[in-house]
């Protein structure tokens, strides 16, 4: 979708409202990389503990005492390969996991001197800091690949799920094809998240990386559309592997959303990353995000960076409902959003553009209605699969995504699935990963039976 334009039924709707310097600063890197002095003085902190909890939390296995004496040892490279054995894309989910919600929340440190009193280590910087050092080296001196099978593999999605199992895939021998609906592949990490989480475009930079381990084609601008395709990769590849995302969003289902100026958050957000400058892009002065997930809050902060006076972040629950965690929340805080819980939109006001929201206050605060005024509305209230393109594939659906065991076999023969798409699961970028790799290791033992 191409970037809202102000017309003058938006009136206060512009780009550069802020000076360049400004936007140098707004959208630099929110947690650079560790310096060598604070990464072997973090590592030094972590207990090395038997059996440690941190990587029972971790999604992926990773063997986060492990990687983490090597940082201690000067070993970045045993560290990255430690690291990127379990998680092919922990350059991204070194910088998007809510480490405060997994490793970190059960790290031995969090609990010293009483429960919450400690300060756990900082496993996802240091991951960071041990995959950065080796992302300017080739793939292969760290993983080789196995002699061809001769076997072939379709993989529908270029994001998280897909690219970790075309990882694995192709290291076992196998050719692989990733289709993807978009110009660039990379799914959520190119799309989908902050642009403050993801600078320097370390996305293409991590896909062009993981790609050098050969055997991957990928093909960009191939969209999913109807069960024939479907069976088509079927009939041409020995297996296939749907990673497709939630590329649908919920509609809120209320009057005025069709106006002017209301948007999702998504395609936002979208916009932002593929833009060369973010002062290209209008912003309104009075912005309302409508939503209590990771990405309502990457939407509210980045108008607020891109120079919003007012960022309201509205939900219909409370903050313990909230699937953006306390971290995510705090950081919106900090920046300037106000947060309003149990307010559930009721109609979006304007005459051809969006002039304010309407909503009912919850129970929990008292019964009452109240209004924000808004030159531009973000909804940011759920994505969901397309499953119009699954009809007549024979594929189950559970919950409105399709239904697949641990290692990703769907009730289709010769089918897997993972990811977002999959039913179960987090909706976490990690999880994804864990997925395809979980997918890519039942594949391979499929096609070498």
């Amino acid at each position: 979708m191409a970037p809202f334009s102000a017309t003058a039924s938006a009136p206060d709707v512009k780009a550069g409202r802020r000076t360049a310097s400004e936007y140098a600063t707004a959208f630099a890197d929110a947690s650079p990389r560790l310096s060598r002095t604070q990464a072997l003085v973090e590592a030094e902190r972590c207990l090395y503990c038997h059996d440690a909890p941190c990587m029972t939390a971790c999604p992926t296995g990773i063997d986060v005492p492990s990687f983490i004496r090597r940082i201690a040892e000067d070993n970045l490279r045993g560290a990255a390969r430690a690291i990127l054995q379990a998680n092919p894309l922990g350059g991204t989910c070194a910088r998007v996991c809510p480490t405060e919600e997994l490793c970190e929340q059960v790290c031995v440190r969090h609990h010293q001197g009483g429960v919450g009193q400690g300060t756990p280590v900082a496993i996802g910087r240091l991951q960071r800091y041990a995959v950065d050092a080796v992302m300017d080296k080739p793939v292969t001196a760290l993983f080789t690949r196995a002699g061809s099978t001769g076997k072939r593999v379709a993989i529908v999605g270029a994001g998280p799920a897909g690219l970790a199992c075309a990882f694995g895939l192709a290291r076992l021998g196998h050719e692989v094809v990733v289709h993807d609906a978009r110009p660039a592949g990379g799914g959520l990490n190119e799309y989908g998240l902050a642009t403050y989480k993801m600078a320097g475009g370390f996305a293409q930079a991590e896909l062009n990386w993981l790609m050098q381990i050969g055997g991957i084609t990928l093909q960009t601008r191939w969209r999913l559309e109807t069960a024939a395709q479907l069976q088509a990769l079927r009939e041409g590849f020995d297996a296939v592997y749907l990673a497709l995302g939630l590329a649908a969003t919920h509609r809120l289902g209320i009057p005025g959303e069709n106006l002017s100026g209301v948007r999702d958050a998504v395609d936002f957000i979208a916009d932002l990353r593929q833009a060369a400058d973010p002062a290209q892009l209008p912003i309104g002065r009075r912005v309302v995000v409508i939503g209590g997930g990771m990405t309502a809050v990457d939407a509210a902060v980045q108008s607020k960076l891109l120079g919003a006076e007012e960022v309201h972040l509205v939900y219909r629950r409370g903050p313990e409902q909230m699937s953006a965690s306390g971290a995510e929340q705090e950081w919106a805080l900090t920046h300037g959003v106000s947060i309003h819980h149990w307010m559930t939109p009721v109609a979006i006001v304007g005459d051809g553009h969006v002039s304010a929201v309407r909503f009912a206050r919850g129970a929990a605060i008292g019964e009452g209605e109240e209004r924000l005024v808004a030159d531009l509305v973000f909804k940011a209230i759920g994505q969901r699969l397309d499953d119009s393109v699954l009809a007549g594939s024979g594929l189950t659906l559970s919950g409105g995504r399709i239904q697949a065991d641990a290692e990703g076999h769907t009730s289709v023969p010769g089918i897997w699935a993972g990811g977002d798409a999959r039913a179960g699961g987090r909706d976490l970028t990690v999880e994804a990963v864990e997925d395809g790799k979980r997918a890519a290791l039942a594949m391979h033992a499929s096609l070498t039976a």
